[in-house]
């Protein structure tokens, strides 16, 4: 796809977003989740809770199943055929840290078909931001790891039955079960060059690292895209990629470039696709990081776009990363189709001076920090230089699930920036969406100030089970206006669903407001609907203005249960 043809789908599906009413909500998921605590089971049903630091409230729906003997399980029948299975999991940590390794076997109408390894190596974090993997300092979060099974066709009615193997681990803990329909292969594309005729094992057992990069280099002299076929390759260091490279997988569920757990602890030695420059396409292959603590002070790994423009990414798969994809200073980007599991930060910032970028059909789920977030920061990766005005960027058509840190959808500033028809649902950590000043995007100095401006819409999105408690700001609203570093302005909120929220539906609150920066103006709320709040909270309210805000915005045909403006410098106009 060339930058004209990219520019255009672009500008398509931005015009094709603007017009529609009610049009549906959150990613195209092509597959069936089936909740534990609705399963036949011999074990114990968790749940619902809702305080932080229990396995109960990273759950979905706050519910869980716990095994415990030798021999329990859950049971369920699937609904549809299938030949995939992803399995949400929790294994207690060793009692000093490092994680317990154990086996779960899966069982087919009966007879037993795989027994899967499982382990809590990747979860387990402990104490205050941005956490330890020393259980002595209590406070713990990210209980939950997930596994995936292909080749494992499943008929419609088939019976299937997760039972704990041994005592290995004195608990598993079983939250849900994906299974899914998944296509077979692609084929090579007609000119692609293959990583395969550069050395490159695809066993996961050999490194792969230099036949990648010999096999982009020399696809760049040709003009031909990389094509790698399905299997496992072990990377050892970043991917560059220049303009003019495309890299074509086999399907996110079949080629898969893996790092090696011995060396992960080595920043350099982490798997990482680097983009720098234009034209630049990524599609139809996992990325399987071996991260299992969060230090900010190391580099991103997973996909890091510096300074990239007119580029792609889709149909990637990205688990266990510092973040699934973090891009600053790009333009006229398109990221389609992803999938970010269980990451330690982010799923995907669009950072700095990034803009007229869209991420659409995408999903993250078990993120260690927002799982969709626009922030226009001043400067990253240790570049200074005045970017590109940021903004005009949207997050659509997405859906955001079950964080152990921050929340579903986050705007921090910058010009015309949107979420709409997106789904975010057990955001027991924090807000479904945030719209906050809480970090920096001004420098007077440099005379840069991404601080919001146009107008910022949040638009045809649902919140449920959102509004959870954030270990450094008590528990936020499912949707929060968060008047922080500095005022806001210029906020279209319309046609939102905010159901079952833990905490309150709404909440409009200024922190900043000693150093004058709590003011809320031109804000409307249109077609915003909340029929219920305070599902793990007392003394709630649909609506909540606190004390130190400042400003007004106004209600149109809105039905939201239990207002409450308890500060004297704000407004509530209704229309």
């Amino acid at each position: 796809m060339n930058s004209l043809v990219l520019r255009i789908a672009i500008l398509v599906s931005l015009m094709a977003c603007s017009g529609a009413a009610r049009a549906s909500i959150g990613a195209d998921m092509p597959w069936t989740t089936y909740e534990a605590e609705d399963m036949k089971t011999t074990g114990a049903v968790l749940g619902p809770k809702y305080a932080p630091f229990l396995v109960e409230t990273e759950a979905s729906h706050q519910k869980c199943v716990r095994l415990r003997a030798a021999g329990e399980y859950v049971e369920f029948a699937a609904q549809s055929p299938a030949n995939a299975m992803v399995v949400r999991y929790s294994l207690p940590d060793a009692p000093a840290g490092g994680g317990l390794a154990s086996t779960l076997d899966i069982f087919q109408n009966g007879k037993r078909v795989r027994q899967v390894p499982i382990s809590s190596r990747y979860t387990c974090l402990y104490g205050a931001y941005p956490f330890s993997n020393q259980p002595r300092e209590g406070k713990p979060r990210n209980f939950y790891d997930e596994f995936r099974l292909k080749d494992l066709p499943i008929a419609k009615g088939d019976v299937i039955r997760l039972q704990k193997t041994d005592a290995s681990a004195p608990e598993c803990i079983i939250d849900l079960v994906d299974l899914e329909q998944v296509a077979p292969p692609l084929s090579a594309p007609a000119n692609g060059l293959s990583i395969s005729d550069f050395g490159a094992g695809g066993k996961g057992e050999t490194d792969d690292t230099a036949a990648l990069r010999d096999c982009i280099a020399e696809a760049k002299k040709r003009r031909q895209p990389v094509w790698v076929p399905a299997g496992v390759y072990k990377i050892c260091g970043d991917i560059q990629l220049s303009s003019d490279v495309t890299i074509q997988g086999a399907g996110m569920w079949h080629t898969t470039f893996a790092g090696d757990p011995a060396l992960y602890g080595q920043a350099g030695k982490r798997v990482r696709f680097r983009l720098q420059g234009a034209n630049i396409h990524l599609s139809d292959f996992a990325i399987e990081g071996k991260l299992n603590y969060r230090n900010d002070n190391e580099p991103n790994d997973g996909i890091v776009g510096a300074r990239c423009d007119d580029s792609s990414v889709s149909r990637v798969w990205v688990e266990h990363t510092k973040v699934g994809m973090w891009v600053y200073n790009g333009g006229n980007l398109l990221v389609d189709g992803c999938r970010f599991r269980n990451v330690l930060a982010d799923g995907i910032n669009l950072c700095v001076g990034t803009h007229h970028t869209v991420v659409q059909n995408c999903t993250a789920r078990g993120t260690g920090d927002d799982c969709f977030a626009i922030w226009p920061a001043l400067s990253d990766q240790g570049f200074t230089e005045k970017a590109a005005a940021p903004g005009w960027n949207v997050i659509r058509h997405s859906t955001g699930q079950l964080t152990f840190l921050a929340n579903g959808g986050a705007i921090y500033g910058g010009a015309n920036n949107r979420i709409e028809d997106c789904l975010f649902t057990d955001i027991s950590t924090g807000c479904g969406i945030l719209v906050s000043t809480t970090f920096p995007t001004a420098d007077e100095k440099l005379k840069i100030d991404n601080n919001f401006s146009g107008t910022t819409a949040i638009r045809n999105c649902d919140l449920i089970r959102c509004g959870g408690y954030d270990h450094g700001w008590t528990w936020r609203g499912a949707l929060q206006l968060c008047m922080d570093r500095r005022s806001i302005s210029g906020l279209a909120i319309s046609d939102v669903n905010i159901k079952d929220s833990i905490s309150d539906g709404i909440t409009v609150v200024a922190p900043g407001c000693g150093k004058g920066q709590g003011i809320l103006s031109d804000v409307r709320l249109e077609n915003v609907n909340i029929p219920n709040y305070g599902l793990g909270a007392d003394s709630r309210h649909g609506l909540w203005v606190r004390g130190d805000a400042s400003g007004r915005l106004t209600l149109i045909n809105s039905k939201i249960a239990g207002i409450a403006n308890t500060s004297t410098n704000f407004v509530i106009l209704r229309q």
